[in-house]
């Protein structure tokens, strides 16, 4: 059955219980920012609200979208694109689509304009749902877009080149449309990013979905009483995964636009959250906000909250032994996933193990796991090999890629991930390093080509690297090595000004003026400068295993 069957479902035994809740706190003395100073979570100035609406509303918005989005020529396996901040409209547009038999394409709302063509033509998407954030980006685009048949807006003060949402949906029926969808169709597309530093298409099929909601339900037993906060965008697998558990069952789901330990808090409190999504940096901001007395805990109702998880990195297990000294009560849990095995969960540690937090665990429910040397042969147990990962969340393909996709994808489904791993003698599964030059700081994806190749615009950089160091806070931070051309001056506050023209999660925070190393083919020798400035192993580091 297609993910969407679950929609209808309760809206047919709950129609009037709420779904989903949106909060959008205040923010007090807000700068004005322009997109590129986003940070991954993003509140609307000045501007505090609650909205929530029914499983009968979300089921009839889905509908009224999808009988738009037909009424326009959308047939089957068709691609329409989401580049929305996270909202109460989100995720009706994502199931709409679904429900038309369309392919769901979500976009990374700090795309560059560029970034966002691209990924609309390596989907071939012929339709684009977008909110008022995007507006300036969009009309960058837009006339080069041919192919984009309609450009549908979400908000007020809709642009002369786009349609508004609202009002086309109030022309559209309701009624589900009824379309035929199979465990095999095309569902969705996700990017992400490769070590090139051109986005990948990532395509999955509906199989995929129904899968993820299905390990999140048997991982973390959601029940219908259970309140999921869910506080990252949309568009990351991770975070729409993780709800999936809630549509299974029916529950009630907060979408907060937010991460100030206090909002976090308030909203557990005021929503009765059961279960939370944190990432590294929120666990921690939340820890130090209560040592330093900045939050009295007994202001707010927490004794509901049960079950507190984390993904996206490597956790610290001195963490997780400070999260459990103020929350004894807290179940916790590790969930270990790329956009390729459709998010988080292919490996998590399970809430039984908590004496193993530092492991990302053992295989997720339905899931098959293997440490392989490079000739794709297993290790033995305690050696380091490549993690791979089999199971029915497995992408079909890097969509028109079939190169790509050889690469990491074996004829009989095996995934291998290009993350370095070992097993311990209980059968619990350690991160140790990366294969691929990915840098992953506070649980966002950075490509170091992407920054590397900015920074040689510079006309005063002669060559320049990035590696990942470690970072208490944010696990690993970019930072960029400089080689300066002969004759030429440039300093870090320099070389800071500069990238500002960077969306501000892509800048490296530390700036290291020294040669490049090549070796005889050119290639910059990066396991060298790991080396160097002491960022070898930086996986195991985090893991407390080195």
């Amino acid at each position: 059955m297609p993910i969407t069957d679950f929609l209808t479902k309760n809206a047919d035994f709950y129609p009037n219980d709420v779904a989903l809740v949106e909060i959008n706190p205040k923010l007090e003395n807000q700068k004005h920012l322009t997109w590129r100073e986003y940070s991954l979570i993003v509140t609307s100035p000045n501007e505090a609200y609650r909205r929530e609406i029914t499983w009968s509303e979300f089921n009839k918005k889905a509908n009224r979208f999808a009988n738009l989005l037909l009424s326009r020529g959308i047939k089957k396996g068709d691609k329409v694109a989401i580049l929305l901040m996270n909202c109460l409209e989100w995720l009706p547009v994502y199931f709409g689509i679904l429900k038309s038999g369309a392919v769901v394409v979500p976009l990374n709302y700090r795309y560059t304009a560029e970034e966002i063509k691209y990924c609309l033509e390596k989907s071939d998407s012929s339709h684009l749902i977008f909110g008022p954030e995007f507006t300036g980006r969009i009309e960058e685009i837009c006339e080069r877009m041919p192919n984009i048949k309609s450009w549908l807006y979400v908000g007020e003060d809709c642009p002369t080149f786009a349609e508004s949402y609202e009002n086309l949906l109030s022309y559209c029926s309701e009624i589900d449309p009824r379309i035929a969808i199979s465990d095999e169709d095309d569902g969705a597309i996700y990017f992400s990013s490769g070590t090139t530093g051109f986005p990948k298409a990532i395509l999955h099929a509906h199989k995929s979905l129904v899968h993820a909601a299905r390990v999140e339900q048997n991982h973390h037993n959601q029940t219908k009483d259970d309140v999921f906060l869910c506080i990252p965008p949309l568009y990351h697998t991770g975070a729409k995964m993780h709800w999936f558990g809630s549509l299974l069952v029916g529950g009630k789901s907060v979408l907060l636009k937010g991460i100030k330990p206090e909002w976090i808090l308030k909203a557990v409190s005021d929503e009765g959250c059961t279960i939370v999504w944190l990432l590294v940096p929120w666990v921690q901001d939340i820890l130090d906000a209560i040592d330093r007395g900045d939050i009295d805990l007994s202001r707010y109702k927490l004794d509901q909250w049960r079950l507190m998880h984390i993904g996206a990195q490597p956790v610290p297990p001195s963490l997780i032994k400070r999260w459990l000294e103020v929350f004894p009560h807290h179940q916790y849990d590790t969930n270990y996933g790329l956009s390729e095995s459709i998010g988080p969960g292919c490996v998590h540690l399970g809430v039984d193990n908590i004496h193993k937090v530092g492991a990302i665990g053992k295989p997720g429910f339905g899931w098959q796991v293997e440490i392989v040397d490079n000739q794709h042969n297993v290790v033995k147990k305690g050696e380091v090999g490549e993690l791979a990962v089999k199971g029915p969340g497995v992408m079909k393909c890097y969509y028109n890629d079939p190169e790509a996709t050889a690469e990491v994808l074996s004829p009989d489904g095996w995934l291998y991930t290009g993350d370095m791993a070992q097993e311990d003698e209980d059968g619990f599964i350690f991160l140790v390093d990366r294969k691929k030059d990915v840098i992953i700081s506070g649980g966002e994806n950075l490509y170091p080509v992407q920054i590397e190749d900015f920074l040689r615009k510079n006309d005063a950089i002669k060559d320049v690297a990035v590696i990942g160091l470690p970072d208490a806070r944010l696990g690993e931070i970019a930072a960029a090595i400089i080689e300066v051309k002969e004759g030429a001056t440039l300093t870090e506050d320099e070389v800071n000004a500069f990238c500002l023209d960077l969306p501000r999660y892509k800048r490296p925070r530390k700036i290291i003026f020294a040669d490049v190393p090549r070796n005889p083919t050119g290639k910059i020798e990066k396991p060298l400068l790991r080396k160097r400035y002491a960022s070898e192993h930086l996986v195991a580091m985090q893991n407390e295993i080195v």
